[in-house]
């Protein structure tokens, strides 16, 4: 008989996605999670600092702007899901070093090195998000050196 259950990535993955419902983002959700040992010891959504009023509230302007998608990033206050799992470790006093951050899209340059800096060994992301030319190469010659594990999960058909 073979085993009903999801693989470890899909069960991962699938915490991740339930995270990033809870974005307040109106542009885009995005859900992470890290885990060590196969246990979750931190979860982040994209959103506003806490503390601080919802982008549905109007606490972003670049949300609550007509600003075309890729632009305005300098008016955006929101933490990023996979800076918010990070950081939300770290206030709860959990170390994320040899962790592996599961995340619903590939983490931006900035995420990619918080979690370098964090000690993760791997990340594992759904969505792909590549940047263009020379800062993609600068993107990949930053996992190569760091000597991160970076790998997209694909979904199995049922």
């Amino acid at each position: 008989m073979t085993d009903p259950r999801p693989s470890w990535d899909e069960y991962f993955m699938k915490i991740a996605e339930d995270a990033s419902t809870r974005s307040n983002c109106l542009r885009r959700k995005v859900g992470a999670l890290i885990v060590k040992q196969r246990n979750i010891i931190s979860t982040g959504y994209n959103g506003t600092p806490i503390g601080v009023k919802n982008c549905f509230e109007g606490g972003c302007p670049r949300c609550m702007s007509d600003v075309e998608p890729g632009q305005g990033y300098d008016t955006c206050i929101c933490v990023h899901a996979e800076a918010n799992a990070i950081l939300l470790a770290a206030r709860h006093g959990n170390a994320t070093d040899g962790g592996v951050l599961y995340t619903t899209v590939r983490p931006c340059f900035s995420c990619l090195k918080e979690a370098i800096q964090a000690g993760i060994q791997e990340i594992v992301y759904e969505a792909e998000d590549a940047y263009q030319g020379p800062l993609e190469e600068a993107y990949q010659a930053l996992v190569r050196d760091s000597e991160l594990g970076l790998r997209q999960f694909v979904r199995q058909a049922d």
